[in-house]
């Protein structure tokens, strides 16, 4: 039994991104509940030279837009990249999930060995679909939600595992 492009992209980047969404809701509520600044957890860090709350949310959006532009070559929406609350980085993954939403399968199936260059630190690397999925795409969009998710749990937001793993 084979798998389509789609199947292992498209579904899997919207099941992480709702699940996000739902991790930021709740960040949100605790901090109205705890009378928190809201910026102090969308602004946290584990480690001075990681990356804040919302820019793990930036990166995780980013990914999820640039593989299905890469895969089905579909124009993508711009994203705010300004986005620093929590309702604006809760537009910022409902665009990209509209978005997603948007694709079909017979424009991602089929893109395993498509050829895929991509720009990183002002180097191109080249990549077929499949190993643009596997070894950079997902690996980059888990890293960056689990990254959010513990940022927001190191800050005694209550989420457990179930919030990141979602419902299915």
């Amino acid at each position: 039994m084979s798998i389509s492009m789609y199947q292992a992209s498209v579904p899997v980047l919207l099941h992480g991104l709702t699940s996000l969404q739902n991790i930021i809701g709740k960040a949100q509520a605790h901090a109205a509940e705890k009378q928190i600044e809201p910026a102090a957890l969308t602004s946290a860090r584990l480690f001075p030279d990681m990356f804040p709350m919302y820019r793990q949310i930036h990166v995780a959006t980013v990914m999820a837009k640039n593989c299905a532009l890469q895969l089905a070559e579909v124009e993508a929406p711009a994203l705010d990249d300004n986005a620093t609350t929590f309702d604006e980085l809760r537009a910022r993954i409902q665009t990209t999930i509209d978005y997603l939403n948007t694709l079909k399968p017979a424009q991602i199936d089929g893109t395993e060995g498509k050829r895929v260059v991509h720009k990183m630190r002002g180097e191109s690397v080249e990549f077929t679909g499949l190993d643009y999925l596997h070894y950079f795409i997902l690996p980059n969009f888990y890293f960056h939600i689990t990254t959010a998710y513990n940022i927001l749990r190191h800050n005694g937001v209550e989420l457990g595992k179930r919030d990141f793993l979602g419902n299915r």
